[in-house]
């Protein structure tokens, strides 16, 4: 059974940064296109960046410049470091591990950031 678990949300000001990480549990990970999506209350979930397994990224236009994603495939985890935050990123943040191999996707529970002053 696979699992993502999500840490490092939480509360911080404008301007501030946070790191997020998804610990994948399972084989898989090494296989995986890994992601970031986010939620924000009555909007739709959208995708906040994404690494391939050979390290290929893709960022949304919204957080380009301010967010990072990498990977760390001896330890199964992705992060999403985040800087220069902004009120308009508050959401819950999502990771997700979409398994090429077998066209499934994963998804963790979600950890909620808020930027507030």
């Amino acid at each position: 059974q696979v699992q993502l678990v999500e840490s490092g949300g939480g509360l911080v000001q404008p301007g501030g940064s946070l790191r997020l990480s998804c610990a994948a549990s399972g084989s898989i990970f090494s296989s995986s296109r890994m992601a970031w999506y986010r939620q924000a209350p009555g909007k739709q979930r959208e995708l906040v960046a994404a690494i391939t397994s050979g390290g290929s990224t893709d960022i949304a236009d919204s957080v380009k410049g301010r967010f990072t994603i990498s990977r760390d495939n001896a330890k199964n985890t992705v992060f999403l470091q985040m800087n220069s935050l902004k009120p308009e990123d508050t959401a819950v943040y999502y990771c997700n591990a979409y398994y090429t191999r077998r066209g499934i996707d994963y998804w963790g529970q979600g950890t909620q950031v808020t930027v507030s002053s």
